[in-house]
């Protein structure tokens, strides 16, 4: 009974539209940066090493290198501040967390590219 109610409630917060993108993905994830009285959109751009959750809880983790320091940020799926994600390259992989890309630095980094229909083509 407690999950019927918590699903019914929860579906309301549920985006409609979700790309369809893996771990090992290459994504733009437009989100909406608040500065002041301003609001504009960043383009966060990396690979996705990770998804966990279900429902309204889901989220997604990914990772990029700048300057030579790998940033990961954490993005609830359904949160509105997260825009839009744009899968732009695919990644051949047989893991679900890609943790192991963490102690990886230049051309080691990238993934060998699985030829999918789901990322945008380029």
């Amino acid at each position: 009974m407690k999950t019927k109610l918590l699903d019914a409630v929860e579906s309301k917060s549920l985006k409609q539209e979700i790309p369809h993108f893996e771990v090992g993905d290459t994504v733009d994830v437009h989100c909406r940066i608040q500065e002041g009285e301003k609001t504009r959109t960043q383009i966060f751009t990396g690979t996705v090493i990770g998804r966990k959750g279900r429902g309204v809880n889901e989220s997604f983790t990914v990772r990029r290198i700048v300057g030579n320091e790998g940033v990961e940020r954490i993005f609830p799926l359904h949160s509105p501040n997260v825009l839009d994600i744009v899968p732009t390259r695919s990644g051949k992989v047989r893991r679900a967390k890609l943790y192991f890309l963490r102690q990886r630095t230049g051309k080691a980094v990238k993934l060998p590219q699985r030829h999918s229909d789901h990322t945008a083509s380029r």
